[in-house]
């Protein structure tokens, strides 16, 4: 067996000490703890002097580097035309990947899209998407490669071999407390991106309560370095900060938010999610350096993005016209006055969500399609007494109760003085 470069506890050190990691001391870490030469517990204690004493950009983007290195990459260049891809840090009512892909497609460019499963409040794209009858998140490079040449756009997981280290040292960071940290979110959330082989990146990283990041200052921190990695590993990335303190759209969940998705790309639709939509679309525009073919509005009124969303669902073994499950009950909470919905917290709704059986608490868990929320007013609406708030749905009745008590504190009825400041949907633009 050949001599190893370093020592696990020698590299741990440096950066115990405030010291800058060298890039050959990085690779060698990450590589051998991939191989079991380091151990769970010397990873668990580099993953939290990362979190007290940060990294500086090198480092960060050579630790991003060592992450992608231990897979594969993937290579879209033969398709011929520009590749783009967004990536959101997460929120509650957050479709927005599921129109996106399909009008970033009918307006000329080739969406890959690696998506992931939800954990908590925040909901994931595929969870959404498998309550399709027939839908298949797991496909090979092959079948991902032909699906986007004939449909110009994909969502499906991450194989096994795409950053492969960023994957175990994910489930690490969950169990030693070192999910906080910017530079190792960075780092996951890039390394995959890149790995990935697009051309551009739009980051679309939300703020507010129902978001990982509840200030617009971490937030801000977070998109700045994510942008920096980008553009140091060749990738053409840029950020938008998006409100995430009121939940976006009218539904949280994983059928309701296909059903609310469709509605989109037919036109119609919450008009935050189309707004908002539409906004990262002419960022990968942008990003790539190309005009789109039409403008993303018109791609959503001319029936365009609903062919693309069509074809890919139909090639991922999706029953397109098929009926989306729906829960076996349902709950309806009515407004007990006259006024305005004064308070409508992201968090609150995004839990009720979860409770309802939406959302997973640990990542075997498994989710209810047909669960949810609805809600039938958005912040600074008029309701009248007796008017539903909230629709909730759930396969299980036992979840009401939890669901309810966590709507209590996330909602009031007042007078129209009364209604709470929100974040504008788009806060701040960082390239």
């Amino acid at each position: 067996m050949a001599a190893e470069l370093f020592s696990a506890a020698q590299v741990i050190a440096i950066k115990r000490d405030k010291l800058e990691l060298s890039e050959p001391a990085i690779k060698w870490f990450v590589d051998a703890y991939v191989r079991g030469v380091v151990a769970e517990e010397q990873m668990a204690a580099m993953a939290m002097a990362i979190l007290l004493n940060g990294m500086n950009p090198t480092e960060l983007s050579n630790w991003t580097k060592a992450y992608i290195d231990s897979g594969t990459t993937m290579n879209w260049s033969a398709l011929g035309r520009p590749t783009a891809d967004k990536h959101s840090t997460g929120g509650v009512g957050d479709k927005i990947t599921l129109p996106l892909v399909c009008v970033a497609a009918a307006c000329g460019l080739y969406v890959p899209q690696l998506s992931g499963r939800g954990l908590g409040h925040t909901g994931g794209t595929l969870d959404k998407l498998e309550s399709i009858p027939g839908w298949r998140a797991s496909l090979s490079e092959t079948e991902m490669f032909e699906v986007l040449q004939n449909t110009g756009a994909v969502i499906c997981a991450a194989n096994e071999t795409l950053a492969p280290a960023d994957r175990r040292i994910y489930a690490l960071r969950d169990v030693t407390a070192t999910v906080e940290s910017i530079p190792l979110i960075s780092a996951s959330i890039m390394s995959k991106k890149i790995a990935e082989g697009t051309g551009a990146l739009v980051l679309d990283v939300k703020v507010g309560s129902g978001a990982f990041m509840k200030t617009t200052q971490q937030a801000r921190e977070l998109a700045q370095t994510m942008v920096a990695i980008g553009k140091n590993a060749g990738v053409a990335t840029r950020a938008l900060l998006t409100a995430m303190d009121v939940p976006l759209g009218r539904s949280a969940g994983n059928a309701l938010e296909v059903a609310e998705s469709v509605e989109v790309l037919a036109g119609g639709g919450p008009s935050d999610v189309a707004e908002l939509t539409v906004r990262l679309v002419q960022e990968m525009f942008e990003a790539a350096g190309v005009m789109p073919t039409k403008d993303p509005v018109s791609a959503l009124t001319d029936g365009s993005a609903m062919d693309v969303w069509r074809n890919m669902i139909v090639a991922q073994g999706g029953q397109v016209d098929a009926p989306l499950p729906r829960a076996k009950h349902t709950h309806i909470i009515r407004s007990t006055e006259d006024g305005y919905l004064t308070k409508l917290d992201a968090l609150s709704v995004g839990i009720a969500s979860w409770r309802l059986g939406a959302g997973r608490a640990r990542k075997e868990d498994l989710v209810q399609a047909g669960a949810g929320i609805q809600w039938h007013a958005t912040l600074g609406d008029s309701v009248k007494a007796g008017s539903p708030l909230f629709t909730l749905h759930t396969d299980d009745e036992d979840r009401f109760a939890g669901a309810v008590e966590a709507l209590t504190d996330g909602y009031a009825i007042g007078p129209e003085n009364e209604i709470s400041d929100r974040l504008p949907l788009i806060i701040e633009r960082i390239q």
